[in-house]
């Protein structure tokens, strides 16, 4: 198994001091190389899922397992290094420092993973995502859909096991979802990487072949 959750709870605290509980996961399970769309309303609890799984949020208890190392049993230090080495992440918001160029975005997420002589392979990714001619260009040069492009390439450059994708799509226009989707699971395939990606829309979903909803497993305060 690429991913195993088992029994994973996360809550918040809000102002007046009441607890939140955002997940409640009994079993969650991934295939190595499979592809996995997984459909909930905004609020729902999507992004905090993710957030656990690559290790960005502590759970509140349970198992996170990737490749079959438990990052609930990890120390931060230790768990940020396997995030970089083994997890890529395509955020909503692209999470692009504004001062690099997309050569050196790329690059900047191989440094944390030690990677500091991947410059050809960033290069080679950023070509794949068609900014082959956009490589010094800084991401207040470049349109909504190719900063998404940037940040595909850079989930991708140090070459993981497990991608995660946040609403990958919900940016960009009609034209650019397509290609950002084709593009995330073509490299996924070519490179065995398992995906979860988190949308609300259906469309997206309707393209893949294992779509998960998550209010069926997710049981926050309920019933199993």
């Amino acid at each position: 198994m690429s991913l195993v959750l088992t029994g994973v709870r996360k809550s918040y605290i809000e102002p007046d001091g009441t607890k939140l509980p955002i997940l409640d996961v009994e079993h969650f399970a991934l295939n190595k190389g499979e592809q996995v769309v997984l459909v909930g309303e905004s609020g729902g609890g999507k992004t905090t899922l993710l957030n656990v799984i690559s290790g960005i949020t502590s759970a509140d208890a349970g198992k996170v397992e990737v490749d079959g190392y438990d990052l609930t049993a990890m120390m931060e230090a230790k768990r940020d290094r396997f995030r970089a080495e083994r997890i890529g992440f395509v955020f909503q918001t692209f999470n692009l420092l504004d001062a690099f160029s997309a050569l050196e975005n790329v690059l900047l997420g191989m440094s944390f993973a030690g990677n500091s002589g991947g410059k050809s392979r960033a290069k080679e990714l950023l070509e794949r995502v068609g900014l082959g001619h956009r490589l010094g260009h800084r991401p207040g040069m470049l349109s909504v859909g190719e900063q998404q492009r940037v940040a595909v390439a850079r989930s991708l450059a140090n070459q993981p096991s497990l991608l995660l994708a946040d609403e990958p799509t919900a940016n960009v226009d009609v034209k650019n979802q397509e290609t950002i989707l084709k593009l995330i699971r073509e490299a996924c395939r070519e490179n065995d990487v398992s995906l979860l990606l988190v949308t609300h829309s259906q469309d997206v979903a309707g393209q893949f072949e294992r779509v998960e909803q998550l209010g069926e497993f997710n049981k926050p305060g309920g019933a199993k």
